[in-house]
């Protein structure tokens, strides 16, 4: 609770919401105020087990795993378990990692997204929204909904992630130069030009941090609903937002950009990430 609400208090909402769904888990499991040393490497094993009987994936495990290990992490540091009582590590628990199914679309692919059409103004929105995020580098949906004009130089859009501005010393600016089409998307859908105006009409710029979460969410499920649909349609599969941030990295690949190139157009932190 002490950690949910100094997240809040630096509006880290994301990790904020991950926290709270994580000690909501734990007291469907054990009930309120469990003891830190009641905290074994079985007990760990047991809630892993109870997770998978409520049908939680292994990557959802390994959140609710790594979130715990942070908070026992921090009673070690300051002295309130001892080391012979940590529960993680060889011959304790052990975090397991999973691999969800990433899909990457073809350039053929991309291109009947592109020229699909039902005559709903909606769709053709979401469509090229989602077209946008692929566009712009594979842009994430919490920096699409910031980008401002201003954002917008000599024919580049500039940006840092907000996954990683607070937690790398070093500010990374991801640059994407502003294609013909990127251009017609916000002339068509966008907010009129003024340096200080959000591109896109998403937000006021009076939204507190949870606000701006919500409102980036219901963007999110809105253009993922519409783009399964034209997933569906077309006999291509499941595609969501993060489809085109991977399609993005993997038409590069198979192109044979570098993989430095790659790694730094999606701003992450190490080549290991991409």
């Amino acid at each position: 609770n002490a950690k949910i609400t100094n997240l809040n208090a630096n509006d880290m909402i994301d990790h904020s919401m991950i926290y709270d769904t994580v000690l909501k888990g734990v007291e469907r499991f054990a009930g309120a105020n469990i003891p830190y040393h009641s905290m074994t490497a079985d007990w760990l094993k047991r809630y892993e087990k109870f997770l998978l009987s409520e049908n939680k994936s292994y990557s959802t495990i390994g959140i609710h795993m790594r979130t715990l290990r942070a908070i026992l992490n921090e009673a070690k540091r300051v002295g309130i378990i001892k080391e012979s009582a940590y529960p993680f590590g060889r011959d304790k628990y052990e975090v397991k990692t999973a691999e969800g199914r990433k899909m990457a679309l073809t350039l053929e692919q991309i291109g009947q997204i592109v020229r699909y059409y039902d005559g709903s103004p909606a769709t053709a929105k979401y469509r090229d929204y989602w077209l946008f995020l692929y566009l712009c580098n594979g842009i994430n949906m919490a920096d699409f909904v910031k980008l401002k004009y201003s954002n917008i130089e000599n024919g580049e859009i500039f940006f840092v992630r907000q996954k990683t501005e607070r937690t790398i010393r070093t500010r990374k600016e991801i640059r994407a130069i502003v294609t013909d089409e990127m251009q017609a998307i916000i002339d068509l859908w966008g907010n009129p030009p003024s340096p200080e105006s959000y591109i896109f009409p998403v937000l006021n710029g009076d939204e507190d941090a949870i606000t701006t979460k919500k409102k980036t969410q219901y963007l999110t499920r809105a253009i993922n609903k519409r783009m399964a649909m034209i997933g569906e349609k077309l006999g291509i599969g499941n595609i969501s937002t993060y489809t085109a941030r991977h399609s993005f990295a993997t038409v590069l690949k198979r192109s044979g950009a570098n993989i430095a190139y790659i790694s730094e157009s999606l701003g992450h932190n190490s080549l290991q990430t991409t």
